[in-house]
């Protein structure tokens, strides 16, 4: 049976577990050959053994996104060893929830470290391997978020919501203008996920999942497969025509 994402080599970043290690795992599912890049080398490796175990193709490599020169390096190592990319997953993301209220010195290390991942890792991947992804017509994923519309009705995080609204603004500009080189450039918005990444917040902050919960009209929290449906078809030719669009995985939160 031929797969969606045959033919095609993916990279995505921050597959070592979560979002990431759920798009991965189904993007050679479709039949792509899979790249996972994690700061957590033996994560990127755990998800590229389950690809391999699976009988997947899938390759695995130690990368902070934060580090343009270590990007473009990875971008050279992929190329010389497994070919041109064609689809670009960035996922990688951290967060933090401190209100802009508490200790300045906290405040301000959460606003640097958040956009150096978020928003200035998404820009240093995506520029390392623009020469294979405009070669190829390639395809962009981004991982946005609720938070790209709105700050959520937990109030904390502003350096999470700028940096996601940078992820939606880097998605339109980087749709209109490698539009011309037939690459298209799209998003993802997840609401609340179950994931490593906010395990400890939903463990000790019942207030706040009652409010994302009451938020939510499909009453409970995603879990990271709820992501991989809109993002194979947002890597394959189901979307030919849809570019700088945000598919939304929120559980309808914007909507109450």
């Amino acid at each position: 049976m031929v797969g969606l994402l045959d033919g095609h080599l993916a990279v995505v970043t921050g597959g070592g577990s979560g979002i990431g290690q759920a798009i991965a795992i189904g993007y050679a599912k479709e039949g792509a050959r899979v790249v996972v890049l994690d700061a957590n080398e033996g994560g990127a490796a755990q998800t590229a053994k389950s690809i391999a175990d699976a009988g997947g193709q899938s390759s695995s490599f130690a990368l902070d996104v934060r580090d343009a020169a270590a990007c473009r390096q990875c971008a050279d190592t992929i190329a010389s060893q497994l070919g041109q990319v064609s689809i670009l997953v960035n996922n990688a993301g951290i967060n933090r929830r401190n209100p802009f209220t508490a200790d300045p010195e906290a405040v301000a290390k959460d606003w640097q470290d958040i956009l150096s991942v978020n928003l200035n890792g998404a820009f240093n991947v995506t520029h390392a391997f623009l020469d294979p992804l405009r070669a190829t017509k390639g395809r962009i994923v981004n991982i946005a978020s609720i938070q790209s519309f709105m700050h959520v009705r937990t109030p904390a995080s502003p350096a999470y919501t700028a940096s996601k609204h940078g992820v939606l603004g880097l998605t339109r500009a980087l749709a209109a203008e490698l539009g011309r080189y037939g690459v298209r450039v799209n998003a993802i918005g997840p609401g609340l996920i179950e994931t490593p990444l906010n395990a400890q917040a939903r463990a000790n902050n019942p207030d706040m999942m009652k409010i994302f919960m009451d938020h939510t009209p499909l009453g409970r929290a995603g879990k990271p497969e709820d992501i991989v449906g809109p993002a194979i078809f947002l890597a394959s030719d189901l979307s030919a025509y849809v570019t700088g669009s945000v598919v939304m995985a929120d559980g309808g939160y914007r909507t109450v």
